[in-house]
């Protein structure tokens, strides 16, 4: 990506400010065998291959959401690949967690699914629903924070949870449907 690029432009007004908190966020979250600098890096790019494939509304909860997944990635992936290889047949136990891979599969595509319903809702509605469910603020902080009224940030965590559910009951009768 050339440096004067409109890429590069956005890139730094619209993500680059949340690395300190995104690093941040991370080390508070996660193991400190993480590699930090690959999951960041990893989420920026897929931060800017989203926008170049279309506009991103709230990039912050993006780069966020994405930051999550990649670093669960990592932990489930060094509990699932071990190390040393397996020796004995005392290692054949390991099928029975196949229902644990399923699962976990099922849970990123649904963490995946979630983040696009998120990105679906209206501005204010994003904002509100974000800072509530994402970064755990209450209603009267994000109130302070957005300038409005309690009844406010109520009414649209009310509206975010119903498009949410919308959304994805729609993804499943589509999916489900011949």
């Amino acid at each position: 990506m050339p440096q004067d690029s409109p890429h590069s432009h956005w890139f730094a007004a619209h993500v680059l400010p949340h690395e300190p908190m995104l690093r941040a966020w991370l080390r508070s979250r996660f193991p400190s065998g993480l590699e930090l600098d690959d999951v960041v890096q990893e989420a920026f790019l897929r931060v800017l291959r989203a926008h170049a494939r279309g506009r991103l509304d709230s990039p912050k909860a993006f780069l966020f959401a994405t930051a999550r997944n990649l670093a669960l990635d990592r932990i489930r992936h060094r509990h699932v690949a071990p190390s040393a290889p397996l020796v004995d047949a005392e290692g054949w136990d390991v099928l029975y967690d196949a229902d644990d891979v399923a699962e976990t599969v099922a849970r990123n595509q649904e963490l995946e699914l979630l983040t696009e319903a998120i990105q679906s809702l209206p501005d204010r509605c994003r904002q509100v629903f974000t800072l509530r469910k994402v970064y755990g603020l209450s209603q009267s902080d994000i109130a302070r924070r957005l300038g409005i009224s309690e009844h406010t940030v109520s009414a649209q965590l009310t509206i975010g949870v119903q498009k949410c559910t919308q959304f994805m009951a729609k993804y499943r009768r589509e999916r489900s449907s011949p």
